[in-house]
């Protein structure tokens, strides 16, 4: 093969939307890069597993697989998960070359890609002086994903929005109503919830709940199968591709 194959890790879940959703933005990919072989993984509850698919490929002839974490932040999944399923696989199958890229985030890709859900939602460039926005991120207990997500907020408070409030569905603190009524406390005419997550599924609800019970007046997407979104995959694919200093000639 003349470029290694692109193996894109979910999580997995119960919910069937999730692995819809993987599969959506997979296709959009293929779109993007007509010839790039992309393979999808996940760690649980849903088929192939990534253990599966690496022995499928490697029997198939593959010798190069670029292994893309669909995070997006550094947390337990990215380097402790699928590390050690990586170092399984290259153990039982020594001719396969993976190499693990790096997750998603953060990315001004991702901002895009937030910025084209909340538009699709109904915020209004000219509604930002007067709206406050929630960052509504899965939640970890890692610190490190945890700052992530609070510079991005900080960050996001610099394109218009008169306030920008980090929250989580899990894990940290504050939650998604929770940082909704702070934004109103604070004098805010407006507030935008905007789920910083890649599917739907058990925690991307939890946000929308939250959203709805304290009364945004707008709830945005999650990030999906966006055009922005696929793009940032193929960007992760060749960093991880071409050593640091080379050129990408393909």
């Amino acid at each position: 093969m003349s470029h290694p194959v692109l193996l894109v890790i979910a999580h997995g879940s119960r919910d069937p939307r999730h692995a819809a959703t993987v599969h959506a933005l997979t296709e959009r990919v293929r779109a993007q890069r007509p010839g790039l072989r992309v393979e999808t993984g996940f760690l649980e509850f849903n088929a192939p597993s990534v253990p599966r698919v690496l022995e499928r490929l490697a029997a198939e002839g593959a010798d190069e697989i670029i292994a893309l974490p669909l995070l997006l932040t550094r947390a337990f999944h990215a380097k402790t998960d699928i590390p050690s399923v990586l170092r399984e696989a290259r153990a039982r199958l020594p001719r396969l070359h993976i190499r693990q890229a790096d997750v998603l985030g953060p990315s001004p890709l991702l901002n895009a890609t937030l910025d084209r859900r909340l538009r699709e939602a109904g915020a209004r460039p000219g509604d930002l002086p007067r709206t406050g926005l929630v960052l509504a991120s899965a939640g970890s207990t890692d610190p490190e994903a945890i700052a992530v997500i609070a510079e991005i907020a900080r960050e996001l408070r610099h394109t218009g929005w008169c306030a920008v409030r980090p929250a989580f569905a899990s894990a940290a603190l504050p939650r998604t109503e929770d940082a909704v009524r702070a934004l109103r406390a604070g004098g805010v005419d407006r507030v935008a919830v905007a789920p910083y997550v890649i599917a739907p599924g058990r925690l991307p609800d939890r946000i929308a709940a939250g959203a709805e019970a304290a009364g945004a007046d707008v709830l945005a997407d999650v990030l999906g199968p966006a055009p922005e979104l696929a793009r940032l995959l193929l960007d992760r694919y060749d960093e991880a591709r071409v050593p640091v200093g080379a050129s990408l000639s393909a």
